[in-house]
């Protein structure tokens, strides 16, 4: 599955870099948590946590069914 949620990262990694942030994928967990650190200008940005669940988390879960939910990682 780490592979899969890689792959989909990848589609959300041009819209991030494009406003000075990215993402990276920390693990993926037997339980379907995915892991992720936000970095950059994303790191410290208000809404982070937005991009990180209306963005990431959505399409993650709806490209990747196993997902439960998406973590931020500090």
């Amino acid at each position: 599955m780490k592979e899969k949620v890689e792959k989909t990262l990848e589609q959300i990694r041009p819209s991030l870099q494009a406003d000075g942030g990215d993402v990276e994928l920390i693990d993926v967990t037997a339980d379907g948590i995915v892991q992720v650190k936000l970095t950059g200008a994303c790191s410290g940005c208000p809404m982070s946590t937005l991009t990180l669940k209306n963005g990431i988390e959505r399409l993650l879960k709806q490209e990747i069914p196993e997902v439960k939910e998406v973590q931020q990682v500090l």
